[in-house]
């Protein structure tokens, strides 16, 4: 994979044609006190073509977004890795470096085996994008080769993949005074993920963003405002039309939308309009929701999480109410519980969550953040806690 600069390619016309036509249809006025984006300065992205990550299309299963849901038992999220974005300020600090800056370990094929081999047939690969962006926000490549290689251990192991934008609040964002702004850095950041990745068979989803949010507002954690909602929904449009005209398989592609900061509440559910789109059924629904959140997520926090148990099954209720009954498929992008919770009472959460989402069609992701919320020991390849595994397997209906 390398960057090469002429004019020879079909993806230099694909490019070109990204630039601009998607991003116009959104006509918010609004102006900001930060410096708005001269569009038409910007190097063009033709002159940056990469290489996709496979040189050959690889044969696709063109199914419908509910129909690849279904064959999803359970994830793992490699947390805390590609996402890793504090203490990392310096654009050119090395790609090994970045990797392990909140997890002294490089990621293996060993781990991403072992993950496999323990029953899960999905990934979710967190990636930050903003701090390797030049000034055009052109992706330096060793660190889109990174991602890359790792995608490919998944690939490897016949793994669903899902890579996405993550932490990047610092550039897209999601207020009248910035949208426009965002769209621009957004629509070229997603270009380039879209054509090095475009050969890759259905099994590999693009999902938009993570928590899209914006940091510190009021509404931040209790489903945004109405501003808010349709600022990210016109970020989901250019997502979805960057995409399709990107070439390779990404005209049937799979893709993912996240509710405003990602919240099971409903009224982030009911503010997601989920993007017209040339290619029909194609389009996921990720939600985020560490239930019940004072005994998952906080420590101590509650000792066990039984006689909330509805807040459980009613972050379902909600999701499968507002999108699955409708033909709209979800995905559980990051649930977890603490590893201070290890024990009979946690392995019973975990059985109880996962059969729960199971039972609306909903597959769950578990975060690990190799932390507060590790499963897998990556140095020893080992994971923390087999009890805790066997019972997300059994709730996800494995059985070995």
């Amino acid at each position: 994979m390398f960057l090469i600069r002429t004019w020879k390619s079909f993806f230099i016309v694909v490019l070109a044609a990204i630039i601009g036509f998607s991003f116009f249809s959104c006509n918010d006025k609004g102006k900001s006190g930060e410096e708005q984006i001269n569009k038409d300065a910007l190097s063009p992205l033709r002159d940056y073509i990469i290489e996709p990550g496979h040189q050959t299309l690889e044969s696709f299963n063109d199914i419908t977004a509910a129909e690849l849901v279904a064959k999803i038992k359970i994830g793992w999220n490699l947390g805390n890795t590609f996402d890793a974005h504090r203490g990392v300020e310096n654009k050119n600090t090395p790609v090994d470096v970045i990797e392990t800056r909140w997890v002294p370990h490089k990621t293996t094929k060993d781990n991403i085996d072992t993950i496999s081999n323990g029953g899960f047939n999905a990934i979710r690969i967190p990636v930050t994008w903003y701090k390797v962006l030049d000034s055009d926000f052109i992706i330096r490549e060793d660190w889109l080769a990174r991602v890359t290689e790792v995608v490919n251990y998944a690939e490897a192991n016949n793994m669903y993949i899902i890579i996405n934008s993550h932490h990047d609040e610092e550039i897209f964002k999601f207020t009248n005074d910035s949208v426009n702004n965002s769209l621009i850095k957004f629509e070229r950041v997603w270009a380039q993920i879209a054509v090095q990745f475009k050969n890759y068979n259905e099994r590999l989803i693009f999902e938009a963003l993570n928590e899209p949010r914006t940091r510190g507002s009021e509404k931040e954690w209790q489903g945004g405002s109405s501003a808010e909602h349709s600022n990210l929904n016109k970020h989901y449009k250019v997502f979805v039309d960057t995409v399709r005209a990107s070439g390779g398989n990404n005209d049937k592609r799979i893709l993912m939308v996240n509710t405003y900061a990602a919240s099971a509440e409903q009224a982030a559910m009911n503010g997601l309009v989920v993007p017209a789109d040339t290619a029909p059924k194609k389009i996921i629904v990720s939600i985020h929701a560490y239930t019940p959140f004072n005994y998952a997520h906080e420590n101590p926090g509650d000792s066990t999480w039984k006689s909330n148990s509805s807040q459980i099954t009613g972050v379902m209720n909600r999701a499968s109410n507002t999108f699955v009954s409708k033909g709209i498929p979800v995905i559980l992008g990051e649930f977890g519980a603490r590893v201070q919770k290890d024990g009979p009472i946690r392995n019973e959460w975990a059985e109880f969550y996962v059969k729960s989402a199971r039972d609306k069609n909903i597959p769950c992701i578990i975060w690990d953040d190799s932390g507060n919320f590790k499963l897998l020991d990556r140095p020893t390849n080992t994971f923390n806690s087999d009890l805790y595994l066997d019972a997300l397997m059994r709730g996800a209906g494995n059985s070995f």
